[in-house]
């Protein structure tokens, strides 16, 4: 399932990341929670951004992974293709990469919370954590203001 090519570089993936950081700024913003995502081609070409919307649209599926995957539109397949994510994807997001093959998956934090990750790479998808400051702060600093939001968006 995974796909056959060259690594990701760190320095590619840290740029797909500033792109999602910004969907989970916008996020925050509207009043939502602030996690960004944004679903790439091997060969850096965007092809959907989105950030979790689950308070904006009233509507518990719309995760950040959810959002930028409709957002990128139909494909015949995703093999060549990075999901990004500002934090490690939930079950339900992980299940979205695992369905449709997704070979990569760039995470800004695993801090905060820790979904699927190891799963997916136990299954072939190319893991990078990234460890990023910027993001495990915005999501922490959101926990501490809004505990019961953020309870609600994992499901305890």
């Amino acid at each position: 399932m995974s796909w056959i090519g060259p690594l990701l570089d760190i320095e590619a993936a840290r740029s797909y990341l500033e792109l999602a950081l910004e969907e989970a700024r916008s996020g925050l913003a509207e009043g939502g929670i602030p996690i960004g995502a944004a679903l790439f081609h091997r060969d850096g070409t965007l092809l959907g951004r989105g950030h979790n919307r689950r308070v904006q649209d009233q509507d518990p599926s719309m995760h950040a992974e959810t959002s930028a995957f409709r957002d990128a539109g139909r494909r015949r397949h995703y093999e060549d293709c990075v999901m990004v994510t500002t934090l490690s994807p939930c079950w339900y997001c992980s299940g979205l990469v695992r369905q449709f093959r997704i070979g990569a998956v760039i995470i800004g934090e695993s801090e905060n919370f820790v979904g699927g990750h190891h799963w997916l790479a136990e299954n072939g998808v190319e893991i990078v954590e990234l460890d990023d400051r910027d993001c495990t702060e915005l999501l922490a600093n959101f926990i501490a203001e809004h505990p019961e939001l953020w309870d609600e968006d994992i499901g305890e």
